[in-house]
Protein backbone atom coordinates (compact mmCIF):
# COMPACT_ATOMS: atom_id res chain seq x y z
CA UNK A 1 0.00 0.00 0.00
CA UNK A 2 1.23 3.52 -1.18
CA UNK A 3 1.92 6.37 1.80
CA UNK A 4 1.35 9.87 0.78
CA UNK A 5 4.20 11.29 2.55
CA UNK A 6 4.41 14.97 2.09
CA UNK A 7 7.54 16.06 -0.06
CA UNK A 8 10.18 17.30 2.91
CA UNK A 9 8.77 14.11 4.45
CA UNK A 10 9.89 11.73 1.40
CA UNK A 11 12.95 13.39 0.87
CA UNK A 12 13.93 13.29 4.37
CA UNK A 13 13.69 9.60 4.65
CA UNK A 14 15.23 8.81 1.40
CA UNK A 15 18.42 11.40 1.63
CA UNK A 16 17.52 13.68 -0.90
CA UNK A 17 17.60 16.84 -0.57
CA UNK A 18 14.13 18.94 -1.87
CA UNK A 19 16.80 20.95 -4.32
CA UNK A 20 18.06 17.86 -6.02
CA UNK A 21 13.40 16.54 -6.24
CA UNK A 22 13.02 19.85 -7.96
CA UNK A 23 15.77 19.83 -10.37
CA UNK A 24 14.84 19.65 -13.66
CA UNK A 25 16.64 16.50 -15.09
CA UNK A 26 18.90 16.85 -17.95
CA UNK A 27 18.83 15.07 -21.26
CA UNK A 28 22.02 13.35 -22.94
CA UNK A 29 22.00 15.47 -25.92
CA UNK A 30 21.71 18.90 -23.69
CA UNK A 31 24.28 17.37 -21.40
CA UNK A 32 26.51 16.12 -24.28
CA UNK A 33 25.47 18.87 -26.96
CA UNK A 34 29.70 20.25 -26.17
CA UNK A 35 30.71 17.20 -26.73
CA UNK A 36 28.75 16.77 -29.86
CA UNK A 37 29.59 19.96 -31.62
CA UNK A 38 33.59 19.35 -31.46
CA UNK A 39 33.26 16.04 -32.48
CA UNK A 40 30.87 17.22 -35.72
CA UNK A 41 33.07 20.06 -36.61
CA UNK A 42 36.42 17.91 -36.66
CA UNK A 43 34.25 14.94 -38.59
CA UNK A 44 33.30 17.55 -40.91
CA UNK A 45 36.36 18.69 -41.69
CA UNK A 46 38.22 15.77 -41.37
CA UNK A 47 36.10 12.71 -42.29
CA UNK A 48 38.49 10.01 -42.17
CA UNK A 49 39.70 10.63 -38.54
CA UNK A 50 39.14 7.40 -35.94
CA UNK A 51 38.46 8.19 -32.62
CA UNK A 52 41.65 8.74 -31.06
CA UNK A 53 43.24 11.50 -33.31
CA UNK A 54 39.67 13.24 -33.12
CA UNK A 55 40.29 12.74 -29.27
CA UNK A 56 43.50 13.86 -29.47
CA UNK A 57 42.52 16.74 -31.17
CA UNK A 58 40.51 17.47 -28.61
CA UNK A 59 42.71 17.31 -26.12
CA UNK A 60 45.08 19.88 -28.11
CA UNK A 61 42.20 22.04 -28.24
CA UNK A 62 42.32 22.59 -24.13
CA UNK A 63 39.27 20.68 -23.76
CA UNK A 64 39.98 18.25 -20.21
CA UNK A 65 36.80 15.63 -21.04
CA UNK A 66 37.11 11.99 -19.97
CA UNK A 67 37.76 9.85 -23.15
CA UNK A 68 35.51 7.57 -21.79
CA UNK A 69 32.77 10.04 -21.92
CA UNK A 70 33.82 11.52 -25.26
CA UNK A 71 34.24 7.83 -26.77
CA UNK A 72 30.75 7.19 -25.06
CA UNK A 73 29.73 9.99 -27.56
CA UNK A 74 31.43 9.15 -30.51
CA UNK A 75 29.75 5.83 -30.40
CA UNK A 76 26.19 7.42 -30.12
CA UNK A 77 26.27 9.49 -32.75
CA UNK A 78 27.50 6.31 -34.71
CA UNK A 79 30.89 7.58 -35.89
CA UNK A 80 32.27 4.23 -35.00
CA UNK A 81 30.58 2.80 -37.85
CA UNK A 82 32.55 2.42 -41.37
CA UNK A 83 32.05 6.08 -43.14
CA UNK A 84 31.53 6.03 -47.08
CA UNK A 85 32.76 8.76 -48.50
CA UNK A 86 30.52 10.35 -51.77
CA UNK A 87 29.23 8.33 -54.62
CA UNK A 88 31.80 9.92 -57.64
CA UNK A 89 29.28 10.86 -60.37
CA UNK A 90 30.82 11.19 -64.10
CA UNK A 91 29.64 14.49 -65.92
CA UNK A 92 28.89 12.90 -69.38
CA UNK A 93 27.52 14.28 -72.67
CA UNK A 94 24.57 12.95 -73.94
CA UNK A 95 25.43 10.31 -76.68
CA UNK A 96 22.41 10.63 -79.43
CA UNK A 97 21.48 7.10 -80.18
CA UNK A 98 22.01 7.55 -84.03
CA UNK A 99 21.33 3.68 -85.54
CA UNK A 100 25.16 2.36 -87.52
CA UNK A 101 24.62 1.41 -91.25
CA UNK A 102 27.78 -0.47 -91.37
CA UNK A 103 29.38 -3.33 -89.38
CA UNK A 104 31.21 -2.74 -86.70
CA UNK A 105 31.01 0.81 -86.69
CA UNK A 106 30.09 0.90 -83.49
CA UNK A 107 29.34 -1.94 -80.51
CA UNK A 108 27.87 -1.64 -77.54
CA UNK A 109 28.31 -3.59 -74.49
CA UNK A 110 26.93 -4.30 -70.80
CA UNK A 111 26.88 -6.44 -67.91
CA UNK A 112 23.79 -8.30 -66.40
CA UNK A 113 23.40 -9.93 -63.12
CA UNK A 114 21.45 -12.97 -61.90
CA UNK A 115 22.02 -16.05 -59.97
CA UNK A 116 22.56 -20.22 -59.49
CA UNK A 117 20.03 -22.13 -57.87
CA UNK A 118 22.26 -22.60 -54.85
CA UNK A 119 22.05 -18.41 -54.87
CA UNK A 120 25.65 -17.77 -55.68
CA UNK A 121 25.85 -14.36 -58.71
CA UNK A 122 27.39 -14.27 -61.41
CA UNK A 123 27.14 -11.82 -64.38
CA UNK A 124 27.31 -11.97 -67.91
CA UNK A 125 28.71 -9.01 -70.42
CA UNK A 126 26.69 -9.14 -73.37
CA UNK A 127 28.00 -7.75 -76.84
CA UNK A 128 26.18 -6.24 -79.84
CA UNK A 129 26.69 -4.46 -82.64
CA UNK A 130 24.29 -1.52 -83.52
CA UNK A 131 24.22 -1.93 -87.40
CA UNK A 132 22.26 -5.60 -87.39
CA UNK A 133 21.60 -5.93 -83.71
CA UNK A 134 24.38 -9.08 -84.08
CA UNK A 135 25.09 -10.53 -80.13
CA UNK A 136 28.50 -10.63 -80.54
CA UNK A 137 28.92 -12.75 -77.68
CA UNK A 138 27.89 -13.53 -73.68
CA UNK A 139 30.26 -13.98 -71.23
CA UNK A 140 28.89 -15.60 -68.24
CA UNK A 141 31.29 -15.56 -65.02
CA UNK A 142 31.26 -14.94 -61.25
CA UNK A 143 33.55 -11.87 -61.77
CA UNK A 144 34.14 -9.87 -64.74
CA UNK A 145 36.97 -7.52 -63.95
CA UNK A 146 38.46 -4.90 -66.29
CA UNK A 147 41.20 -7.52 -67.30
CA UNK A 148 38.68 -10.26 -68.02
CA UNK A 149 36.83 -7.48 -70.27
CA UNK A 150 39.91 -6.41 -71.99
CA UNK A 151 40.36 -10.08 -73.28
CA UNK A 152 37.11 -10.78 -74.68
CA UNK A 153 36.95 -7.73 -76.16
CA UNK A 154 40.83 -8.37 -77.72
CA UNK A 155 39.29 -11.90 -78.66
CA UNK A 156 36.13 -9.86 -80.59
CA UNK A 157 38.37 -7.83 -82.23
CA UNK A 158 40.89 -10.32 -83.54
CA UNK A 159 37.77 -11.97 -84.84
CA UNK A 160 35.33 -9.54 -86.15
CA UNK A 161 37.72 -6.75 -86.85
CA UNK A 162 38.01 -3.54 -84.62
CA UNK A 163 35.49 -1.30 -84.35
CA UNK A 164 35.29 2.78 -84.30
CA UNK A 165 33.08 3.18 -81.37
CA UNK A 166 32.37 1.33 -78.51
CA UNK A 167 28.88 2.12 -76.43
CA UNK A 168 28.94 1.53 -72.85
CA UNK A 169 27.69 3.20 -69.56
CA UNK A 170 29.99 3.72 -66.32
CA UNK A 171 30.66 0.79 -64.75
CA UNK A 172 34.06 0.79 -62.98
CA UNK A 173 35.24 -1.89 -65.42
CA UNK A 174 34.55 0.51 -68.48
CA UNK A 175 35.72 3.26 -66.69
CA UNK A 176 39.42 1.84 -65.34
CA UNK A 177 42.55 3.09 -66.75
CA UNK A 178 43.76 -0.38 -68.27
CA UNK A 179 40.29 -0.58 -70.63
CA UNK A 180 40.85 3.20 -71.47
CA UNK A 181 44.48 2.65 -72.44
CA UNK A 182 43.44 -0.73 -74.18
CA UNK A 183 40.94 1.29 -76.29
CA UNK A 184 43.20 3.97 -77.22
CA UNK A 185 46.24 1.24 -78.45
CA UNK A 186 43.49 0.14 -80.78
CA UNK A 187 41.80 3.58 -82.02
CA UNK A 188 38.82 2.89 -80.29
CA UNK A 189 36.48 6.14 -78.93
CA UNK A 190 34.80 4.55 -76.19
CA UNK A 191 30.69 6.12 -75.87
CA UNK A 192 29.81 6.68 -72.48
CA UNK A 193 26.71 7.38 -71.46
CA UNK A 194 24.90 9.71 -69.19
CA UNK A 195 24.91 8.23 -65.44
CA UNK A 196 20.87 6.90 -64.96
CA UNK A 197 20.09 7.04 -68.68
CA UNK A 198 20.15 4.03 -69.95
CA UNK A 199 18.13 4.91 -72.82
CA UNK A 200 21.22 6.68 -74.49
CA UNK A 201 22.16 3.01 -74.63
CA UNK A 202 18.79 1.36 -75.64
CA UNK A 203 20.08 -0.90 -78.19
CA UNK A 204 21.73 -3.28 -75.95
CA UNK A 205 19.02 -2.68 -73.12
CA UNK A 206 16.98 -4.41 -75.31
CA UNK A 207 18.67 -6.83 -76.19
CA UNK A 208 19.44 -7.55 -72.57
CA UNK A 209 15.08 -7.87 -72.12
CA UNK A 210 15.20 -10.54 -74.76
CA UNK A 211 17.94 -12.72 -73.06
CA UNK A 212 16.86 -12.35 -69.46
CA UNK A 213 12.93 -13.31 -71.11
CA UNK A 214 14.40 -16.38 -73.08
CA UNK A 215 16.84 -17.43 -70.72
CA UNK A 216 17.96 -16.05 -67.41
CA UNK A 217 14.50 -16.13 -66.16
CA UNK A 218 13.41 -19.18 -67.80
CA UNK A 219 15.59 -21.64 -66.75
CA UNK A 220 17.37 -22.72 -63.13
CA UNK A 221 21.32 -23.03 -63.36
CA UNK A 222 23.05 -25.47 -60.75
CA UNK A 223 26.61 -24.23 -62.50
CA UNK A 224 28.22 -21.44 -63.82
CA UNK A 225 29.24 -23.54 -66.91
CA UNK A 226 25.54 -24.42 -67.74
CA UNK A 227 24.99 -20.65 -67.93
CA UNK A 228 27.52 -20.31 -70.99
CA UNK A 229 26.34 -23.42 -72.51
CA UNK A 230 23.05 -22.31 -72.72
CA UNK A 231 23.46 -19.10 -73.33
CA UNK A 232 25.97 -19.78 -76.65
CA UNK A 233 23.13 -22.01 -78.14
CA UNK A 234 20.80 -19.08 -77.37
CA UNK A 235 23.28 -16.78 -79.66
CA UNK A 236 23.50 -18.55 -82.40
CA UNK A 237 19.82 -19.32 -82.40
CA UNK A 238 19.33 -15.28 -82.00
CA UNK A 239 21.57 -14.39 -84.49
CA UNK A 240 20.47 -17.10 -87.46
CA UNK A 241 17.18 -18.09 -86.97
CA UNK A 242 15.33 -15.67 -84.70
CA UNK A 243 13.55 -13.05 -86.53
CA UNK A 244 13.86 -9.53 -85.66
CA UNK A 245 11.14 -7.12 -86.04
CA UNK A 246 13.65 -3.90 -86.04
CA UNK A 247 14.66 -5.79 -88.83
CA UNK A 248 11.82 -5.95 -91.17
CA UNK A 249 11.39 -9.79 -89.57
CA UNK A 250 14.59 -11.79 -90.35
CA UNK A 251 17.83 -12.40 -88.11
CA UNK A 252 20.77 -10.02 -87.96
CA UNK A 253 23.24 -12.38 -90.29
CA UNK A 254 20.63 -11.78 -92.43
CA UNK A 255 19.56 -8.08 -92.26
CA UNK A 256 23.63 -7.26 -92.74
CA UNK A 257 25.62 -10.06 -93.29
CA UNK A 258 29.50 -9.89 -91.85
CA UNK A 259 31.89 -11.19 -94.50
CA UNK A 260 33.81 -13.34 -91.63
CA UNK A 261 33.82 -16.65 -90.61
CA UNK A 262 30.78 -16.31 -88.58
CA UNK A 263 28.73 -15.60 -91.32
CA UNK A 264 29.69 -18.76 -93.15
CA UNK A 265 29.09 -20.67 -89.94
CA UNK A 266 25.45 -19.39 -89.41
CA UNK A 267 25.12 -19.66 -93.66
CA UNK A 268 25.75 -22.86 -92.92
CA UNK A 269 23.44 -23.43 -90.02
CA UNK A 270 20.39 -21.80 -92.20
CA UNK A 271 20.65 -24.10 -94.76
Amino acid sequence: MQEKLRIHRACKLAGLSRAAFYKRPVSAAERDAPVIDALNDLVSSHGRWGFWKCFDRIRLDGRAWNHKRVHRVYCDMGLNLPRRGKKRVWERERQPLTLATEINRCWALDFMSDALYNGRRFRTLNVIDEANREALTIEAGFSIPAARLIRVLSRLTDYYGTPEFIRMDNGPEMTSHAFDEWAKAKGIQLLYIEPGKPNQNAFVERFNRTFRTEILNAHIFENIQQVQALADEWLRDYNAFRPHESLGGVPPVQYLPRLTLASNVYNKLST
